[in-house]
């Protein structure tokens, strides 16, 4: 069964199909507040939309839809249904304006670009005696 908990869902059914692009650009308006992440619908005018359409517009397999791409994204992609996702419907009462919220869902994101880096840099050769 899915988490209940929002934060606890964006870690583990949403942050493993996000793009690398798409993580910077969720960091990017998290950390601002910005006015281009809506909430209590997909989009509006674009470039505005919620936190699945900015993944959407930055992930190949959705990247070439407009108001649908969050939806898409969610159904598709993270296997999630948008009528019962506990991040949806957390975002949607208040968005940006849940400092909570926001906050948690900005530290995934961190830990997550933290954890890829870890995983993209080598190793370092041992010295040899």
């Amino acid at each position: 069964m899915p988490s209940t908990d929002p934060v606890t869902e964006f870690r583990t059914s949403w942050l493993p199909h996000v793009t690398g692009e798409g993580l910077d650009r969720l960091i990017d308006l998290l950390g601002k507040a910005s006015p281009m992440l809506i909430h209590g619908a997909f989009t509006r005018a674009m470039p505005m939309g919620c936190l699945a359409s900015h993944i959407a517009w930055n992930h190949e397999k959705t990247e070439h839809l407009q108001h649908e791409a969050g939806v898409m994204w969610l159904c598709r992609v993270a296997n999630l249904n948008p009528a019962t996702s506990a991040v949806i419907l957390a975002w949607d009462r208040a968005g940006t304006g849940d400092f909570e919220l926001r906050n948690g869902l900005l530290a995934s994101c961190l830990d997550e670009k933290t954890h890829r880096s870890a995983l993209a840099t080598p190793e370092p050769e041992p010295v040899g005696c």
